[in-house]
């Protein structure tokens, strides 16, 4: 249960199976960003692929010395640019892999093209999705529903990446979905209707207890997406945007040419991958502890090259050393820009006060934290209008004149009338009206003890009371006592036993500090392995969007509180 390696064993075959010589790769948008979150371009030079091409590019050369691999999803724009590849073919020999399934109709409509005879191989690998970490992925889908309805186009591109994941990882599930969202419902009948019709393709061998799929919706909880995150990788998101794997710095100031894009992926990266689940004051720790290691590393400039043995050692440790160095100057700018955001939009006060919306029921403690807060010059648009917001969720019973109150403060401090918009298009997406479920769990109604932790210069007492609803359904699932009745089966087919092997799929997009909850669960429940996908992975820009592209409202970005935006 590791879509990484999945994809990472589809892309290993591919250029195995190509043979010795040198290699170029054909892909198209979405598979190039499928190909560069599990492998770096240099790890791939060493496999002897040399150049990288887009199969929509007008002007490439035509290199004969070349053999080519194509990995494509299997579109009708990609294969009308493979007919005509093939019908002028630029390289010795092709070597052609779909992301999904084709129709045989496509492959006859590429055999007659190939009339020189060029095509070596055609096979389906079904590594149609983005592996973000062993058990996350993604579909890059921003903005799937239109008014609580399917765009068609994106109801079949959500059901040929979830069917992907479960060809990847050998998985035929029993599907249950959530009872409240009729997204859920056709989703997983469109599933239940591809495993019916390519049984062929999901006759794995049968396990003692059958892997679930669960379908969910995310309007059932519009808080986790709202709030300020203090693990790296989620804190990265909220604050500077991830976009595979990549952060765009260029706007960072002084920030050097080569630290303008950065990569942060656990394959490669050893400090990203020991910290990536980490609080930020943790982060601030091993940031100096791994500088304090360079620093002893680090080539004394009095160091004297006298002896053959001399030249030859530093020559071994150079290249050890200059990655070290890359990896020191990448995460202290990150760690920098970071610490430096939470300063300026005074993040540790909006986070608190954000904690106590959406984890107790003190209603004029929280009121008089959210009016606190729009008095402060210093909070930016976005982070007003995602407090008024969090208020608005939680306490959508009391009084409309507070509400109102507030969204006059908000207007007071020039908030615009799309961000003040925004209040009410989230309590439609996600208001008590549409959620099947109560938005403080049980396990949040207990006394909360606050965690202090330190880190860098002036960030402590970090709040991290939030579980996600999602960890709650998780945890009601794993001991077999999630209702039937509010998460129903699609068929005859149910478990009997508890569920090992989970697949979830999170409608609307999943966000970080999910992914968190479903790593934790992995490392607790010896036995039980969950993989936690999305339409796509939200901060709060990217899930404001969505909310009012699904509700209805002005397509406009919902960017402002801050430069960066969650680009995509």
């Amino acid at each position: 249960m590791n879509v990484t390696l999945a994809v990472k064993h589809y892309v290993t075959k591919m250029i195995e199976n190509s043979g010795a010589g040198m290699k170029v790769l054909l892909m198209d948008r979405d598979t190039t960003s499928m190909v560069s979150v599990v492998y770096t371009q240099s790890e791939i030079l060493q496999k002897e692929v040399y150049l990288f091409e887009r199969i929509d590019s007008t002007n490439r050369d035509t290199m004969k010395h070349l053999k080519a691999i194509c990995f494509l999803r299997p579109t009708k724009e990609n294969v009308e640019h493979l007919i005509q590849e093939l019908r002028r073919p630029k390289y010795s020999v092709y070597f052609i892999y779909f992301s999904n399934v084709i129709s045989k109709s496509e492959i006859k409509a590429l055999a007659e093209a190939d009339e020189q005879e060029v095509v070596a191989e055609v096979q389906e690998f079904y590594g149609d999705f983005v592996a973000v970490n062993p058990h996350l992925f993604s579909l890059n889908l921003p903005a799937v529903s239109r008014g609580r309805c399917w765009d068609p186009a994106l109801l079949s591109r959500c059901t040929q990446g979830l069917t992907s994941v479960l060809l990847a990882l050998k998985k035929c599930p029993v599907i249950r979905y959530q009872l409240t969202s009729d997204m859920s419902r056709r989703l997983a009948e469109n599933v239940k209707q591809v495993i019916t019709q390519e049984y062929e393709l999901f006759d794995f061998r049968r396990t003692e207890v059958p892997p679930l799929l669960l379908i969910l919706d995310r309007s059932d909880d519009a808080i986790t997406p709202l709030l300020n995150q203090w693990s790296y990788q989620a804190m990265v998101h909220e604050l500077l945007g991830l976009n595979n794997n990549r952060i765009d710095l260029s706007k960072v100031a002084g920030v050097s040419r080569e630290l303008r894009e950065v990569v942060l992926s656990a394959e490669n990266d050893e400090f990203y991958a020991n910290n990536l689940y980490l609080n930020f004051g943790e982060i601030g720790t091993n940031i100096k502890n791994l500088m304090e290691d360079f620093q002893k590393k680090k080539p004394k400039e009095q160091q004297k090259l006298e002896s053959i043995s001399d030249m030859k050692a530093f020559v071994d440790n150079y290249p050890q050393f200059k990655k070290m160095s890359g990896t020191v100057s990448k995460h202290v700018t990150v760690v920098g820009e970071l610490s430096r955001l939470v300063s300026e939009r005074h993040l540790m006060e909006v986070s608190e006060v954000e904690q106590e919306l959406a984890c107790q029921s003190d209603h004029s403690r929280a009121q008089q934290g959210v009016q606190r807060l729009l008095q402060n010059p210093g909070v930016t648009e976005l982070d007003l209008v995602r407090l008024v917001i969090l208020y608005a969720l939680r306490y959508e019973r009391h009084s409309s004149s507070i509400l109102a109150s507030l969204l006059d403060q908000l207007a007071r401090r020039g908030v615009s009338e799309r961000h003040r918009k925004m209040v009410k298009a989230v309590v439609e997406y996600g208001g008590k009206r549409v959620r099947g479920s109560d938005l403080i769990t049980a396990t949040d109604a207990v006394a909360i003890t606050k965690q202090f932790f330190k880190g860098l210069s002036g960030v402590e007492n970090v709040y991290t009371q939030h579980q996600p609803l999602l960890h709650d359904t998780l945890d009601q699932l794993i001991k077999g006592r999630l209702k039937d009745s509010h998460y129903p089966y699609l068929g005859a087919s149910s478990l009997r036993d508890r569920p090992q092997d989970i697949l979830v799929f999170m409608i609307g997009g999943t966000t970080f500090e999910e992914a968190l909850s479903v790593y934790s669960l992995n490392r607790s429940c010896p036995g039980v392995r969950v993989v936690l996908g999305g339409s796509t992975i939200h901060n709060t820009r990217s899930f404001l969007e969505e909310v009012m592209s699904s509700t209805g409202h002005s397509a406009e970005r919902a960017a402002g509180g801050g430069r960066h935006g969650n680009r995509r």
